[in-house]
């Protein structure tokens, strides 16, 4: 029996996630620049032809990947907030922390998020990027409960966060790195 175009487009639709996948993994690895569509479909086991069927060219691809990289950090906020010992707004931002310091272990989506802003200044991925951001911001502040102050603070802390994990400075001796660290863990 041959395919019906609504199982075509329902097939496009339950791939579309799975090269988003892909994408986000080969992204996180090369950047924007060194990845490839061909990249792309190599990690997806798929042929390029394919993945220009499912995205209109690189930039949709890098966008989608960075769409599902905020998706996993918003699960993780949720999980982590839904896991406070108490739901008082620093109770609640410090459980969105773990979780988030978890989740950045595997230093994929850190990594996306690190090309990402690299980017930021061709057009469709820096309003993906804002956009992924004004939805962590909004979520963790309603969420939270917390002030602006707190959700600027959480903001800011993560992207300390970032840069202790990217540039890989825990355990590290020096003085100042001993500044920058103090009282953050990231999980190995």
């Amino acid at each position: 029996m041959p395919a019906t175009r609504s199982s075509v487009l329902s097939t496009a639709d339950a791939r579309r996630p799975l090269v988003a996948a892909a994408a986000l993994r080969a992204f996180a690895r090369r950047g924007f620049h060194g990845t490839t569509v061909a990249d792309v479909a190599g990690e997806a086991k798929i042929s390029p032809a394919y993945v220009f069927k499912l995205y209109s060219g690189k930039e949709a691809l890098f966008v989608a990947a960075l769409d599902a990289c905020f998706d996993a950090i918003l699960v993780a906020l949720e999980e982590g907030a839904d896991a406070a010992k108490d739901q008082k707004p620093a109770t609640v931002l410090e459980a969105m922390g773990d979780a988030y310091a978890h989740l950045i272990s595997d230093r994929t989506l850190l990594m996306l998020q690190v090309h990402a802003q690299s980017v930021a200044d061709i057009e469709v991925i820096g309003e993906a990027l804002r956009a992924g951001l004004g939805r962590i911001t909004t979520y963790v502040q309603s969420r939270s409960g917390g002030s602006d102050e707190d959700v600027q603070r959480f903001i800011a802390y993560g992207q300390l966060c970032h840069l202790i994990v990217t540039t890989q400075l825990d355990g590290r001796p020096e003085d100042w790195v001993a500044l920058l660290t103090a009282g953050i863990t990231h999980p190995e």
